[in-house]
């Protein structure tokens, strides 16, 4: 063992092969082996040129290699290959990304038949119920974060057809960061923990993430519905589904169009606010796990309807955006959503390893009817998503009952890891003759699988579509498309997270690059809270070679772009599933408890009565009433809207710090509150009694009272109360 001299520090000795680290002074330098220390270094001098793992310079490594500009992505491009091959095979054995997550059995159902646009048979046979398997998740965190980061939702779909299965991998947002899927790795490794620290989990507010995003113009729109609340829903229940991709329908005709697929949530879409999601966090990181589970039990069945946006191929150019383009949406304004069946979710999983976790999901796996575009982000993930499965899964993932499909599969595939299938007999091989020729092709079989033929012409470039150069339009139309309250929201997004990146490099670069370029009014909001500073035109470090100039008017000389339906900012039409806080203790008012109880139940809503204690408070009449959860084990967070009752618990309340507390975080955070006769006292304690009903805060007594917080329920939530200077 080395040992310390009381005086100069001893020489250096090397570590022999039988030392471990605990027996080398660890004060010393590491001692350094020329030979092979130096050919594993993990640190990039400046003006070093990138190679492959092979040592191969590479001259482009933003852009993979396509047959003609806006042509399908190339399997010869090695470097994408590699690229992503070792990106896949990161970690194991959980997803590299999504892989926290919940997950539902259940149905879908056509209402219509739509075989004029497709021959896939989910979408042709209204009376025909097809299973499903749908998994929720968080992109960036690992499987034990939390479920109210600020991030962006998976909503993968898997469909077992009487065709095979058709797996419809999506997320909450219609949009991504990146343009080309040789760029996803670099996405990933930004936004993940810090490799040298492992730090922070599940958050993008860190400098790598912002140093990326910086140099990434491309992300601006993303970076949009990321910062807005669409990043921190309310439920699974309530938020929105999006194909992301163009794909393409085909009929029985070969009569090819393009669609963007679309679930919309029968219960609205709600979310909640930055502050409540980070205390639901340390209150119930598994709030949204909870949330869907829970509902299904009680039979609260989660219903989504899929919507169609179908732009006709010889429309492909009409727009100013292109197609392919996977930062961009086709407003709803321009191209309507067509609702055509329902996604109900309506069985929880048996076994969360068996199913949740081993569902494999691929967006390649389509049915007759059903095709890709030349996304070249989609073309990428054609091949990502086969070889992580392989790696996280095993080559023989289809066949684990999750995975499988309802329809039999007849293949000369055998052997390999994970292998369940028994095949019996002599032939594996295809032509045979030893085996009838079977399984054969189907050459002429309308349920058989065609790619649809395209022609493609092109030279062989590794260069972006001039058409996707147009990276700030669609942001600012998000801007512009907000509500006063989620301009404010997104604002304090940016500054939250901005203020948490350390280098001011970064820090100048996302503002003066970036913001600047989606809107003045925002770049003022952040610089304001975040002390950094906005460039004078012209002045800024590396400023972006052609700042693109807002284009693309849903009308003709618009000024502004505007697309209603981005906002939130609109009630919804039931608060089924809502849960809903009782405040009451001994002595409360049996006749305002039992009507505000009702009153929400034939709604759908979840009251539950919170008192000081568990177990049970005599009201007013008496009567035991079961307390549903006692103050201290109740937060405000997790609950949707607040009433509290009156009777002789209402002066308890009133020196009571949980109640006090419970109201004013509930009121902070927007949410509906009624105050029942003397449950007024309560709010004079917390200084409220100047908030009215415009505000989402009921009073008075009795039948009037309770309709009208009904109503205010509707709305979900009130945020103008936080935003100053903005009349309620």
């Amino acid at each position: 063992m080395a040992k310390k001299s009381s005086g100069a520090a001893a020489p250096r000795k090397a570590r022999t092969s039988g030392q471990s680290s605990s027996q080398v002074d660890r004060a010393q330098p590491r001692y350094k082996n020329p030979k092979i220390d130096d050919m594993a270094r993990d640190t990039v001098d400046p003006g070093e040129a990138m190679t492959g793992n092979q040592g191969v310079r590479i001259r482009d490594d933003q852009n993979s290699l396509k047959a003609g500009l806006r042509g399908p992505t190339l399997m010869e491009d090695f470097h994408l290959r590699e690229k992503i091959t070792h990106f896949d095979h990161e970690r194991i054995p959980e997803r590299i990304v999504h892989a926290r997550g919940a997950a539902a059995h259940g149905f879908f159902q056509a209402y219509e038949d739509l075989s004029d646009l497709t021959m896939a048979g989910v979408l042709n046979d209204p009376k025909r119920q097809t299973p499903v398997f749908v998994r929720f998740s968080t992109v960036a965190g690992s499987r034990g974060s939390t479920d109210l980061a600020r991030d962006v939702r998976g909503f993968a779909v898997k469909f077992y057809t009487e065709e095979g299965v058709w797996d419809l991998v999506g997320n909450n947002m219609p949009v991504f960061f990146i343009q080309d899927a040789v760029k996803f790795p670099d996405l990933v490794h930004a936004v993940k923990p810090e490799p040298h620290n492992e730090m922070p989990q599940a958050a993008s507010a860190h400098d790598t993430f912002w140093d990326f995003v910086s140099l990434t113009p491309e992300s601006a729109h993303m970076l949009m519905w990321v910062m807005s609340d669409r990043a921190i829903p309310r439920s699974y229940a309530t938020m929105e589904g999006f194909g992301v991709h163009t794909f393409r329908l085909i009929n029985a005709r070969g009569k090819a169009r393009f669609v963007k697929f679309h679930w919309k949530p029968v219960k609205g879409i709600k979310s909640v606010v930055w502050d409540e999601a980070t205390k639901i966090s340390g209150k119930d990181p598994d709030f949204h796990r909870r949330d869907l589970w829970e509902s299904i039990e009680r039979g609260d069945y989660p219903e989504y309807e899929l919507g169609l946006q179908i732009v006709e191929e010889k429309d492909e150019f009409k727009f100013d955006f292109d197609l392919l383009d996977p930062t961009k949406i086709i407003p709803e304004e321009l191209v309507p959503v067509r609702r055509v069946g329902r996604l109900t979710l309506n069985r929880n999983p048996d076994n969360f390893f068996a199913e949740t976790e081993q569902v494999a999901f691929h967006t390649g796996h389509v049915v007759p009817g059903i095709d890709f575009s030349n996304d070249p982000l989609l073309q990428g993930r054609l091949f990502s998503y086969i070889d992580t499965q392989l790696r996280r899964v095993g080559p023989n993932f289809a066949e684990l009952p999750i995975n499988r499909p309802i329809n039999p599969v007849r293949n000369n595939q055998r052997d390999g890891m994970g292998r369940t299938t028994i095949n019996q007999g002599r032939v594996s091989y295809f032509p045979n003759r030893l085996g009838g020729g079977c399984p054969m092709h189907s050459p002429e079989a309308a349920e058989a699988f065609l790619s649809r033929a395209e022609k493609i012409e092109g030279a062989i470039v590794r260069q972006r579509s001039p058409s996707f150069s147009d990276h700030f339009s669609q942001a600012t139309q998000f801007w512009n498309s907000m509500a006063d309250w989620e301009k404010q929201h997104i604002a304090e997004a940016f500054a939250f997270e901005l203020n948490q990146v350390e280098n001011e490099e970064v820090r100048h670069h996302v503002m003066n690059e970036l913001l600047v370029n989606i809107a003045d009014e925002l770049a003022e909001k952040v610089s304001v809270q975040t002390g950094i500073a906005i460039a004078p035109v012209g002045n800024a470090k590396n400023p972006t070679p052609s700042a693109p100039t807002p284009s693309g008017p849903l009308k003709p000389g618009a000024k502004k772009l505007v697309s209603p339906a981005l906002s939130q900012d609109r009630p919804g039409t039931t608060i089924k599933g809502c849960k809903v806080a009782l405040l009451g203790g001994e002595g409360v008012d049996a006749r305002q408890l039992k009507a505000v109880k009702d009153a929400l139940l034939a709604e759908g809503a979840l009251p539950e009565l919170i008192a000081a204690q568990a177990g049970t408070v005599a009201d007013s009449a008496g009567k035991q009433q079961k307390v549903n959860r006692a103050a201290p084990n109740a937060p405000s967070v997790v609950y949707d809207a607040v009433v509290i009752l009156g009777g002789a618990s209402a002066a308890a309340l009133t020196q009571s710090g949980l109640a006090i507390h419970f109201v004013n975080e509930a009121y902070r955070h927007g949410k509906p509150i009624a105050a029942l006769g003397d449950g007024l006292q309560l709010l004079e304690t917390c200084s409220l009694t100047d908030a009215t009903a415009e505000d989402g805060v009921i009073t008075g007594d009795g039948a009037e009272a309770i309709a009208a917080f009904l109503e205010a329920m509707l709305q979900h939530r009130f945020p103008r109360r936080a935003i100053e200077g903005v009349p309620a």
